[in-house]
């Protein structure tokens, strides 16, 4: 099995509707899941004092995470707003990542020397980490990066040659655009996977070249929070564990069955994708990213958010 390390954000998405926090954030979520697969993984990042950053950090150790190289600061723990608008959960204003804003880890030899054991790497657009990229592609073995909606030349040019795999969200983006992102991505350095997921519509994913359209396992959903992280997780996984053990067969070992590395790959993809989408609509059944909530009051701040819808 490979190690998974994620590096960055981590926040509590506040239901304000249900007064309850769930534990999540980008970079933790991915983490999370990989423990779920029974990986070996971890997370480093700041988490803050508050009852918020408390209970994410003590969801954290109960799920077994490693949190040895983490930061443990004074102040507000990184926190999303999330409402109930007939029907549909909708996104206010958050605290623009709290503590993992103002003071995301700087890293240093041992926490190089750390991140080198591990064989996949993810960090985010939501974790304040673009000027430790040379530093983690330097430890990391596979460096994932999800630059989430913000599709900017500029921001690609600067974050992609430090990456194997990019992640986009995409919605309701016409495919000619995805694809055009996906190519440029790529041009940008980016050196090996770019998943562009699109909700309900499912996903495009490049590898090496090679573009792949996957369908969504549609489902009644509880809850969608997670749902791309969980699918990206489970695909990389996955792929990871599986290319390991591509090879091409001598002419002596015959044609039957798979025999060569590029057909095993193919193939490899293919299930990758199926299986992220089965994980991701799975997912969608829990509140939260992956549960563990917890009530708490409503702040004044949060009652005056609230009026704003």
């Amino acid at each position: 099995m490979i190690r998974v390390l994620g590096i960055g954000d981590n926040v509590a998405d506040k239901y304000l509707h249900t007064k309850t926090i769930y534990p999540g954030g980008n970079a933790l979520n991915i983490a999370v899941f990989a423990k779920m697969f029974g990986t070996e993984a971890g997370y480093l990042g700041t988490f803050g004092d508050d009852e918020i950053g408390k209970h994410v950090y003590s969801v954290c150790r109960e799920l077994g995470l490693d949190l040895s190289h983490c930061r443990l600061e004074i102040g507000e723990n990184g926190c999303a707003r999330v409402h109930l608008v007939d029907g549909d959960r909708v996104f206010l204003q958050g605290n623009k990542g709290g503590i993992s804003r103002t003071k995301p880890p700087v890293l240093t030899e041992l926490d190089e020397e750390y991140i080198a054991g591990y064989d996949l790497i993810h960090t985010s657009v939501y974790s304040f980490m673009e000027q430790e990229l040379p530093k983690i592609r330097r430890a990391g073995k596979f460096v994932s990066m999800d630059f989430s909606n913000r599709l900017e030349d500029a921001y690609f040019q600067q974050c992609c040659p430090y990456v194997d795999c990019a992640e986009i969200s995409c919605g309701d983006m016409p495919e000619e655009e995805i694809l055009e992102w996906i190519r440029k991505i790529t041009e940008y350095g980016c050196r090996h996977i770019v998943i562009a997921t699109r909700g309900s519509k499912g996903s495009f994913v490049m590898v090496d070249g090679k573009t792949y359209e996957q369908s969504p396992c549609l489902i009644k959903a509880k809850d969608t929070m997670g749902a791309g992280d969980s699918f990206i997780t489970c695909f990389l996984v996955n792929y990871l564990e599986g290319i390991s053990w591509a090879t091409d067969f001598s002419e002596a070992s015959g044609k039957r069955g798979l025999t060569d590395a590029a057909s095993y790959k193919d193939m490899l993809i293919r299930t990758c994708l199926y299986k992220a989408a089965v994980f991701s609509a799975k997912q969608c059944q829990r509140d939260g990213s992956f549960g563990y909530g917890k009530e708490v009051e409503l702040t004044e701040r949060d009652k005056e958010v609230m009026k704003t819808v």
